[in-house]
């Protein structure tokens, strides 16, 4: 009777600890979760479900059903994403909103950085990301891209005094990008010589610029129009681009619901010229 009552102990404590370990969800605590009017919403709340579960319902069923979906994104890409005061601003935000409303859901937003948003689609942490993401061979293999929304390019920032004049006079020089942009991956892999700094945020690379220890910066186009604008007694934008792409939005790889769902929005606003009409509201014309 003493050993019978020694192992149902045991075995209760073993129980408990198991429970313990599960509960510990292990998230990044970087990582800032609101709503889309910029308040703060819990971890717990804003984790994303599976693509499917056993009982054959889809993500969109289960977004449906739980009465919001969440996006992730990188608050730091003026006009496509960024904060103003609590608040998400951007084309990628209204973009997202839209997606919401077609289910007839809240929408959620986890802020984080930008290299770490392919894991936020693997992880299931959000259910499709919106952050100016342009479509790489490399990224399609773990996450599922959207239909092209945006033709966007990658620009060269330098000094008003510079010698460098276009993509060519990159080789060999201290080049500042945005950490995981195709920028980073491009000057990378492309540009001769090349010492590349990395760096989270584009304003961060044009104050580097600014003080000396970057030769050029590249980032994509729109953002760079606002880097220059804010600094335009120093730096200028040279007229060549580096490379031309096109931005889309991403899903968990192999979620054809969601997926099926961000691309009729997406087309609606096309045909609709609702999405040119949103883009204008961020996007001066030149």
């Amino acid at each position: 009777m003493k050993l019978k009552k020694i192992l149902c102990l045991a075995l209760a404590a073993m129980t408990a600890l198991a429970m313990t370990s599960c509960g510990n969800n292990g998230g990044s605590s970087s990582d800032t979760s609101t709503d889309g009017s910029g308040s703060d919403s819990s971890a717990s709340d804003s984790s994303a479900s599976d693509s499917a579960t056993t009982d054959g319902k889809t993500s969109v069923d289960i977004v449906k059903e739980q009465g919001y979906i969440v996006m992730s994104t990188n608050a730091e890409f003026e006009p496509f994403e960024y904060m103003e005061g609590q608040e998400f601003k951007g084309i990628d935000i209204e973009i997202s909103q839209k997606i919401a409303d077609k289910l007839g859901v809240e929408l959620k937003i986890n802020n984080t950085s930008f290299d770490s948003l392919p894991m936020e689609l693997q992880s299931g942490k959000c259910n499709f990301v919106a952050a100016g993401m342009s479509y790489t061979e490399d990224k399609a293999k773990n996450i599922d891209f959207s239909d092209p929304y945006f033709n966007a390019s990658q620009s060269i920032i330098v000094m008003k005094d510079s010698d460098i004049k276009g993509p060519d006079d990159l080789n060999g020089k201290k080049i500042g990008v945005q950490l995981g942009t195709t920028g980073d991956t491009y000057c990378t892999e492309n540009v001769e010589g090349a010492e590349v700094s990395r760096l989270n945020k584009g304003v961060d690379a044009v104050s580097d610029l600014i003080r000396g220890s970057l030769d050029a910066v590249v980032i994509d186009d729109f953002p760079a129009q606002k880097l220059v604008a804010n600094n335009a007694d120093k730096v200028v934008k040279l007229e060549d681009a580096l490379t031309v792409e096109e931005y889309c939005l991403a899903v968990p790889k192999g979620d054809k619901a969601m997926l099926d769902v961000v691309n009729s929005v997406i087309k609606e606003l096309k045909e609709s010229g609702e999405l040119d009409q949103i883009c204008s509201k961020y996007i001066d014309a030149e």
